[in-house]
């Protein structure tokens, strides 16, 4: 079975691939598509086969999925232009006959209120109006999204965020790409839709506590409200657009829009999720 990964040079992308071949995929069996492929020797010096595929470029679409028996379809990081270039791949996959197709969704994308779950909930909608044999992998939220609130508060002490009580069920990004490459590889997972997450969902509290662990220095949670949040982000450099959206997120967070954890994510993989500060600790 061949097997196109998108996104290949990415982060989750390339943990994708090492998942495969981790689990007894030929590396001859595995395509990996890159925007730049140039950016994908080592996987070329592994034995993958690496094609140029372009979320905008539908040719290169076309060219990367003929002849594929299964596609993951990682989500482009573009917001705001993600249903175009996902439908891209969606119509091309459809008409190479791909048998399975896997799609890196949000968490509940068709009834959450989360800011990022429309262009999702839009591609989902697309995947099962094509047609094609699908499975849908619903990811939570990456521990190592907090990469740059960890540096913040190992140089301030405070973690600010307008998220109150709400908790998230993270996990490590390497978790996800390990599902995803069971579901690549395994039958009996068509027709489902995943909600994906870590074993145990946390507070920003607790999130300030796996700081204070990991940086060695008392990191004290700040719950602040939306309106200093965006202004806090604006200072830090973000655009207002960003800050704004970045505060929606926040905003979701404190509604329980990241909170569900159902087991299923350690349930694929075979093994308990990397605990928070585990993850944290890694980034360091």
């Amino acid at each position: 079975m061949t097997i196109l990964v998108t996104g290949a040079t990415g982060a989750l992308g390339r943990l994708v691939v090492d998942g495969l071949l981790d689990r007894g995929a030929a590396p001859t069996d595995i395509i990996a598509g890159a925007r730049d492929t140039a950016k994908a020797a080592d996987l070329t010096d592994r034995g993958v086969r690496v094609v140029r595929l372009d979320y905008d470029d539908p040719a290169t679409v076309r060219a990367a999925v003929e002849g594929v028996d299964a596609v993951l379809l990682i989500s482009s990081s573009e917001v705001g232009h993600r249903i175009a270039q996902h439908r891209s791949v969606i119509d091309a996959a459809r008409n190479a006959g791909v048998s399975k197709f896997v799609y890196t969704s949000a968490p509940r994308a068709t009834t959450t209120d989360l800011v990022l779950a429309p262009e999702h909930k839009a591609t989902e909608e697309a995947i099962v109006a094509s047609g094609l044999p699908s499975v849908i992998l619903r990811n939570n939220w990456y521990t190592e999204n907090y990469a740059s609130d960890l540096e913040a508060a190992r140089a301030t002490g405070v973690l600010a965020a307008s998220t109150g009580a709400g908790r998230v069920a993270s996990a490590s990004r390497r978790d996800f790409a390990d599902a995803a490459a069971v579901v690549l590889l395994d039958d009996g997972h068509l027709g489902s839709v995943y909600e994906l997450g870590g074993d145990t969902a946390w507070d920003y509290t607790e999130l300030a506590a796996a700081m204070t662990e990991v940086t060695r220095r008392t990191v004290e949670f700040r719950d602040v409200s939306l309106d200093d949040r965006v202004t806090g982000l604006k200072a830090a450099g973000l655009d207002p657009g960003t800050a704004g959206f970045v505060a929606a997120i926040d905003t979701g967070i404190r509604n329980g829009a990241l909170a569900g954890t159902d087991g299923s994510l350690s349930r694929l993989i075979g093994r308990p999720t990397t605990p928070l500060v585990d993850g944290l600790r890694a980034l360091v």
